[in-house]
């Protein structure tokens, strides 16, 4: 339950039972009412003000609703500690982080386990490391397919995300600048899923919008099906960042 609310306008925060939870206030140029949610790692609660709102009523809010703050909480997924023997998602299924003394630092991807040497201390970096490159590599092939299939020769720039909420940008739809964002998580999510994602950002490259066109395309570009995948990341996309932070 939460005890107080520390009203500091420099850093807000709200006190828990066993941690304190920083508040991030951001005001919106199109909000016109105040909204709530907590970050998908559980870092932060994240507060959403229109360009008038006063950090007080943010804070006032935030107390008023404290059974929810801590019902959201309870949601999160456990987080995973990155050590021997544990098991990391990957494409779907789960890889064993199989360390060996003497084997070389880089990981190396066998049947059912990511096997690795070198410190056990620089596990988590060199493993997310791994995991981006493999997020590349398997997004640019989904790119260039999907770019195919929608008839663009010249292929966006592809830039992997580090975004908390959202899965994928488009940005511009001339042939100098696109620019396409994945979120490199998206890896660790069944392909169809992670597919779904490219496959709605590259149509976006003929529709910069969510209209009936824009769907009717991306029902086309599509080799899946949409409606499963939608569901997958909204039941199970917050999965994604238990591990790494």
């Amino acid at each position: 339950m939460i005890d107080w609310l520390r009203e500091d306008h420099r850093n807000p925060s709200v006190a828990l039972a066993d941690r304190t939870l920083p508040i991030a206030i951001r005001r919106h140029a199109r909000a016109t009412r105040l909204t709530m949610r907590i970050a998908p790692d559980g870092s932060e609660l994240r507060i959403t003000l229109p360009r008038w709102g006063r950090t007080r009523d943010a804070l006032v809010f935030a107390r008023a609703r404290t059974d929810w703050i801590e019902a959201q909480l309870a949601r999160l997924p456990q987080r995973i500690e990155i050590a021997p023997g544990v098991t990391l998602p990957f494409r779907g299924t789960h890889l064993l982080i199989d360390w060996r003394e003497k084997e070389p630092r880089r990981p190396q991807l066998a049947e059912a386990s990511l096997v690795l040497g070198g410190p056990q201390d620089t596990l988590q970096p060199r493993i997310r490391r791994w995991m981006e490159a493999e997020a590349l590599r398997h997004l640019a092939d989904d790119l260039a397919f999907y770019c195919g299939r929608g008839g663009h020769r010249d292929l966006p720039q592809l830039r992997l995300s580090r975004a908390q909420r959202r899965w994928g940008s488009c940005s511009g739809q001339k042939d100098d600048g696109r620019c396409i964002r994945i979120n490199w998580r998206l890896i660790m999510a069944p392909d169809h899923v992670r597919r779904s994602v490219v496959a709605h950002e590259v149509a976006h490259l003929t529709h910069f919008d969510h209209s009936p066109s824009f769907h009717a395309l991306l029902g086309d570009l599509y080799d899946g099906d949409l409606a499963h995948a939608d569901r997958w990341l909204k039941h199970e996309g917050r999965s994604l960042y238990a591990a790494f932070g």
